[in-house]
């Protein structure tokens, strides 16, 4: 069975991934709503944006499977048991915080599209939630882990950046901000607990600097990944990154912009910068 993660280990105490711009859709999907809907969830042209990463040393895991099949940046205890033909047999989440996305339809595995479509038209079995969750799942969490421990190891602090994409105004079922017309970045560090308060403000200042609007921790204050292997209190920094797709892509044909190289060359000067920087340094 092919590998639906894409992992390649770096030398420097940055690791960046990318949980949700795959397009490998499974067979066994078995989705009812056409695929050109499904694709408006995907993160479209993420790993392009940061295709210059694995060349400077930096580790980089990418999940080739679709968020729409399985949603890598949820907890498996966030499950909508409601898509299910048979009772559930694990622990499933209950704070009801936690629980807003699963309420969208946007759990581990979505029901929705963020414009509200439902994506089945069947109950799923036990077993293949089960699957998705063997094959995708553990050895996307298993590559981030493994990446940020290594650097962490090597260098005594590791900076994680979970990279995203936003559309340019938030759709019906996407957030709890329904029409929010985006920013250019939203910068998320779960409000100071996944990285150093100074090193996301660092960042946030470094963008505005290339003449983009940046919010922090609003809308989007970062999810299972940042929270799951972010521990500032030991030199580990997890930080989500938001970039708004209207800088780089067609929201309606996917193509990319003009803007695109102008982008990827400010997030590669970004790159350097914190290759050049020690966060212990910061305050």
């Amino acid at each position: 069975m092919a590998s639906l993660i894409r992992f390649l280990p770096g030398r420097t105490p940055l690791v960046l991934d990318s949980p949700h711009s795959g397009v490998d859709y499974p067979e066994d999907f078995a989705h009812a709503c056409e695929l050109a809907v499904l694709r408006k969830a995907e993160d479209t042209h993420v790993e392009k944006l940061y295709d210059f990463a694995p060349a400077l040393g930096v580790a980089w895991i990418e999940a080739l499977f679709p968020r729409s099949y399985l949603d890598a940046n949820r907890n498996i205890t966030e499950l909508d048991v409601s898509l299910l033909e048979d009772e559930w047999p694990e622990v499933v989440e209950t704070d009801p915080v936690v629980l807003s996305k699963v309420r969208l339809g946007k759990g581990l595995i979505w029901r929705l599209t963020d414009d509200g479509v439902p994506i089945y038209q069947r109950k799923l079995a036990v077993a293949e939630v089960r699957q998705r969750i063997e094959r995708c799942w553990r050895p996307y969490h298993a590559a981030v882990e493994q990446a940020i421990a290594s650097a962490h190891a090597r260098h005594g602090y590791s900076v994680h950046l979970n990279c995203h994409s936003m559309p340019a105004i938030s759709s019906s079922h996407a957030t709890d901000f329904p029409g929010l017309v985006h920013a250019d970045f939203v910068i998320g560090d779960r409000d100071g607990t996944t990285a150093s308060p100074a090193l996301s403000r660092w960042l946030c200042e470094l963008l505005r600097g290339f003449g983009y609007q940046v919010e922090y921790n609003h809308p989007y204050k970062g999810v299972e990944l940042v929270r799951r292997y972010g521990d500032p209190t030991h030199d580990r920094h997890s930080i989500q990154v938001e970039i708004n797709r209207k800088l780089y892509m067609d929201e309606a044909t996917l193509e990319l912009n003009a803007g695109f190289e102008s982008l990827r060359g400010h997030l590669r000067e970004l790159v350097r910068q914190l290759l050049a920087l020690d966060p212990r340094t910061l305050r």
